[in-house]
Formats: C-alpha cells, structure tokens, sequence
C-alpha cells in the first residue's frame, strides 16, 4: 500500500514537473498568433496615441503579432471585462489606465480593478504628469495668480473632465483641497478636446490633462500652462514651474499598466514584461514617447503590483472626501 501511494505522489511530481517543462517550452514558442492588448481609451485619444506607439514596438519584437483593440466606455468598465472574461492563454492582456484602479464608488461596474484579486500585473507602460492649464481670456499667467483669483470667486471658476474619477476630475479635486479653493467641475463626454473648444468659448476656464491632451492648444496660445504636477521641472519645459512648487508634495501623474486575466501562465507573464521593457528601449519609440511628455519607467511584474497599490492608497483620501458618484 505504501509502495503504491509512492508511486501515486512520484507520478504527480513527474507530470507536474513535465507540465513546468511544457509551460516554460510555450513561453520560448509565444507568440504563436497575433496577442490583443484592450485599452478602455478613445480612439484618437492622447492615451491611444501612446498605446499605439507601445503596441507597435512590442509588435516588431515579436514580429508584428501585436494589435491594439479600443473598447472604451462605461468608465472603463467595457474594456476592464472584456479582458477579465477573456481565455488565460497569453493571447489578451489589459492596458488600463490610473483611473480603471483609482475611481469613484459607483462610477462603473467592475471598477476600481483590484491587483492581484482581479488581474495579474505584467508591467508598466509608463506615465505623464498632469499640466494645469487656463484659458488666455482668464488673464493669469502663474498657479499662484489662478489661486487668487478663485478665492475671489468661489464655485465661479469652471474646469473640464474626462468624466467624474478620471484624473482629469481627480487633479482638480485634489488642487482644490490643497490650495483651499472651490472650482466648478463640468464633464464632458468627448474628452480634453471638447474642454479645449470650450475654453475658446469661454464656457471654461481651466484645463488639466497630460502634454499630448494639450500640446496643440498650448502651440497655438489658446491655453495657458501655468504649472506641471511631477515631481520636477521638465526638461522640455525648463520654465514652467511644478505645482509643488506653489503647493508643496503635490504631485498627479497619469500612468497606464499592462495586466493580464487570472490564470495567465507565469512564464508567459515574464517574458512579456522582458519583452515589453525591450520595446520601450528602442530609440525611436523612446523618442515618440518623450515627445509625447511621456516618462518610461520599466518594472517587474512585482514592482508594477507595488506601484499600483501605493497610488490606490494615495488617491483614496480625495476619493473618500468626493464620496459615491450618485
């Protein structure tokens, strides 16, 4: 009885070790067909603008078997599913963006996207500060002028949002926490665009959103950047001050992570944070995302689970003070 139990365990022990081997062998082959990589963002969007650039590095890494797939709306929560009900075989991962992990109690099904009870974390697919930008009819031209003028004007004052808890609508809440001042917040439907035009209008008076969201309206003087909120001064922008210059620690930075449904095998979950890492080292596309206001910041499957948490529990004070979407 005992031999035969022996030989019950030993045979287990075989085949767990031939399906290592057999894992480890898929992972050298992958990708044998083209992989899906969701974003919840807009086509044409300044986040699709950068994912695009990504998935097209991964591509020539792996021979063009990368396509970006755009499954936006409901807050993120349409792509954050279609990734969570998607086969575990490597063939689908998740590029969802800081505010799929860190939103408001009630704005989508599905969300906030917990890591690792909901999504394996594979890597980091980089980030770009926020900018503080006014309208030209508004007439200030610092952070400090902006400051001012809204305690002149409580509640008067109105800035654009991609939608409450996105970080458009985050950043203004937490400027209006540090600073002691009360803005309006007006969401609109079509992104940091629509903001823009409206501005121009002036239906609006503020902005914020990363450097792509803004670079054409900025180049053609129809916003004003009063202030980044990274931790320091740009090297593009070696003149504009940060935000935490005029309100010390602050600090928003939108950033996008790649994550793969649960089950994923961990060999396939290595090599694609091996061979992503290496397809952001390629110069040109290190050129495109810096022009973009982008900043890479390479991690390990573990290190992007940490980040990620650390961010969560950043953002939960201003998400508790804004309370449930209604």
């Amino acid at each position: 009885m005992h031999s035969t139990r022996r030989c019950f365990i030993a045979a287990i022990l075989v085949l767990g070790g031939v399906g290592g081997i057999a894992t480890a062998a898929q992972a050298e082959d992958y990708p044998t067909r083209p992989v899906r990589f969701i974003s919840d963002s807009a086509p044409g969007s300044a986040i699709d603008v950068t994912m695009r650039v990504i998935v097209d590095g991964i591509g020539r890494v792996w021979g063009g078997n990368a396509v970006l797939i755009n499954q936006p709306g409901a807050g993120g929560a349409i792509g954050v599913h279609a990734v969570s009900s998607a086969a575990p075989d490597g063939y689908t991962f998740g590029m969802f963006a800081l505010s799929d992990f860190v939103t408001l109690p009630g704005t989508a099904d599905n969300l906030p996207v917990q890591v690792p009870h909901d999504f394996i974390p594979v890597g980091s697919l980089g980030g770009a500060p926020m900018f503080i930008t006014a309208a030209p009819w508004l007439d200030v031209k610092t952070l400090p002028e902006l400051i001012a003028l809204a305690k002149q004007k409580p509640g008067e004052l109105a800035y654009g949002t991609n939608g409450p808890g996105r970080l458009t609508h985050l950043t203004g809440e937490l400027l209006q926490s540090r600073a002691g001042i009360k803005l309006l917040m007006v969401p609109y439907s079509g992104g940091t665009p629509q903001v823009l035009n409206d501005m121009m209008g002036k239906r609006v008076a503020l902005a914020f959103d990363s450097y792509s969201g803004i670079a054409g309206a900025v180049e053609a003087k129809n916003a004003i950047p009063l202030a980044v909120a990274a931790p320091r001064r740009m090297t593009m922008f070696p003149d504009l001050p940060t935000v935490a210059e005029t309100l010390p620690g602050f600090q928003s930075e939108g950033w996008q992570m790649l994550v793969a449904p649960l089950g994923t095998p961990a060999a396939i979950v290595k090599k694609v944070n091996a061979d992503l890492i290496k397809a952001l080292s390629f110069d040109d596309v290190k050129k495109r995302l810096t022009a973009l206001g982008r900043e890479d910041s390479p991690l390990s499957p573990e290190e992007t689970l940490a980040f990620i948490q650390r961010e969560q529990a950043t953002w939960a004070p201003i998400l508790a003070q804004i309370g449930p979407v209604k």
